[in-house]
C-alpha cells in the first residue's frame, strides 16, 4: 500500500503543478497535464524509475478508465435534446466528415507512403480518425463554451465522429457476436427506461439519502462499462449515450452536476491526462521522428482540409470556424483505445503503437494550443448562456 500512496502522491503533485502552470501560461489544464505527464514519463525512463509510476497498475487503469467514462458521461449530459434536434444536420455532416477524411487519408499515407501492412494501415486510419471528447469537453468546460449553442454543436459533432470510429473498429476488426447483440439491446432499452428510473430515485431518495444520485450514476456507468467490455466494445461509448439520455434530469439540479464535475475533474481526469502523456515513448519517437511527423501531419492536415469547408457551411465568423476545426482535429481517448486494441491483438507492433499514440497525443496538444491562443471566440462568452436558471454558472465552472 505504501507504494500505491507514494505513486498517487507524485501524480497529484503533478496535477497541482499542471494547474498552476496552466493558469500562469493561460492554456488548458488538460493539455498541461498531458505535457507534464510526458515530461515525467521521459525523466522516469532515463532514471530507471518508470515502474515506480504505476502506469500499468490495476488501480491506475481503473481510476483513469472511470475518469474517461465520467468525463464522457458529463459531455453527453451537456447535449440538451431540444438543442441537438436543431443541430442534427450540422453535427451529422461535420462529425462524419471529421471521421472519413482522416480515416481515408491516414490509411493511404501509412499503406503507400510509410509501407505498413494493410491491417496495420487500417488500424492507423481508425486511430487517427478520432476527435478527443475528453480534451474538447475539458476545454469547453474550462472556458464556458459548454453553455453555448456553439459548444454544444462541437460536442455533438465529436460524438458522431467517435461513433464512426467505434463502428469502423468493430466492423473491420472485432467480430459481431451474440454478445454485441445483447450489448446493443440493453443500450437501446436504457434509452427508454433510464430517465424514468432516475427521476423516481431522485424524487424518493435524493434529498433523504446521502449522495444517492452519484452512487446511481456510478453504478449505471460502471455496469454498462462492464457489458461493453464483455461484448468487445469500449466503455466510453455507452457512457456518452447515458449522459445524453439523462441530459434533462441533470439540467434540473446544477448543484449535483457541479459536485459530479468536481469529483471527475478534481480526482479522476488528472490521472487520465497525466498517464496519457507518460505512456508516450519519447525515445521511440526520437529514433525515427520522420514517421511520427508524417502521421501527425497526416491526421491534422486531412482533418483541416475535410472539416473547414464543412464547418464553413454552418459558421460565418472566421475565429469560430478555425476554433471549431482545430478542436475537431484533436485526438486522445478513442485514438489510444484503438491503438491499444491493435497492439493487444497483434495488428500493430510496439514501435507502430508508439508512433500512432505519439501522433494522437500530439494532436491533442498542438491544435488546441493554437486554437486557444489565436482563435478563441471570446465574443461568444459575452452572449447569454443557455441555462439562465443559474446566472453565475460560468464563473462557478471556471473555479472548478
Amino acid at each position: 500500500m505504501e507504494a500505491i500512496y507514494l505513486a498517487a502522491t507524485i501524480w497529484f503533485f503533478a496535477a497541482v503543478l499542471s494547474t498552476a502552470l496552466a493558469n500562469n501560461l493561460k492554456i488548458s489544464i488538460a493539455l498541461m497535464e498531458i505535457i507534464v505527464g510526458s515530461i515525467i514519463g521521459w525523466g522516469a525512463f532515463h532514471l530507471g524509475y518508470l515502474d515506480k509510476l504505476s502506469l500499468n497498475a490495476e488501480w491506475m487503469k481503473f481510476c483513469t478508465g472511470l475518469g474517461a467514462m465520467l468525463l464522457t458521461f458529463l459531455a453527453g449530459a451537456e447535449l440538451n435534446p431540444d438543442v441537438m434536434k436543431s443541430k442534427v444536420r450540422e453535427v451529422s455532416v461535420i462529425g462524419l466528415t471529421g471521421f472519413f477524411s482522416p480515416f481515408i487519408g491516414c490509411f493511404l499515407i501509412s499503406y503507400y507512403f510509410i509501407g505498413w501492412s494493410m491491417e496495420a494501415s487500417l488500424l492507423c486510419g481508425i486511430a487517427l480518425s478520432t476527435t478527443s471528447m475528453a480534451v474538447v469537453y475539458a476545454v469547453m468546460l474550462e472556458y464556458g463554451f459548454n453553455d453555448t449553442e456553439f459548444g454544444k454543436g462541437i460536442l455533438g459533432a465529436c460524438f458522431v465522429n467517435d461513433l464512426g470510429t467505434v463502428i469502423a473498429l468493430g466492423l473491420i476488426f472485432a467480430p459481431f457476436t451474440y454478445k454485441s447483440v445483447i450489448f446493443v439491446s440493453v443500450t437501446i432499452l436504457l434509452i427508454f427506461i433510464l430517465r424514468p428510473m432516475t427521476d423516481f430515485i431522485v424524487r424518493h431518495f435524493a434529498y433523504k439519502t446521502a449522495a444517492i444520485r452519484a452512487k446511481w450514476i456510478l453504478f449505471i456507468v460502471l455496469s454498462m462499462g462492464v457489458l461493453a467490455l464483455w461484448s468487445g466494445s469500449e466503455p466510453v461509448l455507452p457512457a456518452y449515450v447515458l449522459g445524453m439520455v439523462l441530459a434533462r434530469t441533470m439540467e434540473e439540479d446544477g448543484h449535483f452536476v457541479r459536485r459530479l464535475r468536481t469529483l471527475t475533474i478534481g480526482f479522476l481526469t488528472p490521472l487520465y491526462f497525466l498517464r496519457a502523456g507518460a505512456l508516450v515513448s519519447i525515445p521511440a519517437l526520437l529514433a525515427v521522428p520522420g514517421i511520427f511527423v508524417v502521421l501527425f501531419g497526416g491526421k491534422v492536415i486531412t482533418k483541416i482540409f475535410g472539416l473547414y469547408p464543412a464547418i464553413h457551411r454552418f459558421r460565418e465568423d472566421k475565429r469560430e470556424k478555425w476554433y471549431y476545426t482545430l478542436l475537431m482535429s484533436t485526438g486522445l481517448t478513442f485514438g489510444t483505445i484503438s491503438a491499444i486494441y491493435g497492439l493487444t491483438n497483434n495488428i500493430i507492433t510496439e514501435e507502430q503503437y508508439s508512433f500512432i499514440v505519439g501522433a494522437v497525443i500530439a494532436s491533442a496538444v498542438i491544435p488546441t494550443l493554437i486554437a486557444n491562443k489565436f482563435f478563441l471566440p471570446t465574443h461568444l462568452l459575452e452572449m447569454p448562456i443557455l441555462d439562465d436558471q443559474v446566472p453565475d454558472k460560468r464563473d462557478i465552472m471556471r473555479k472548478l
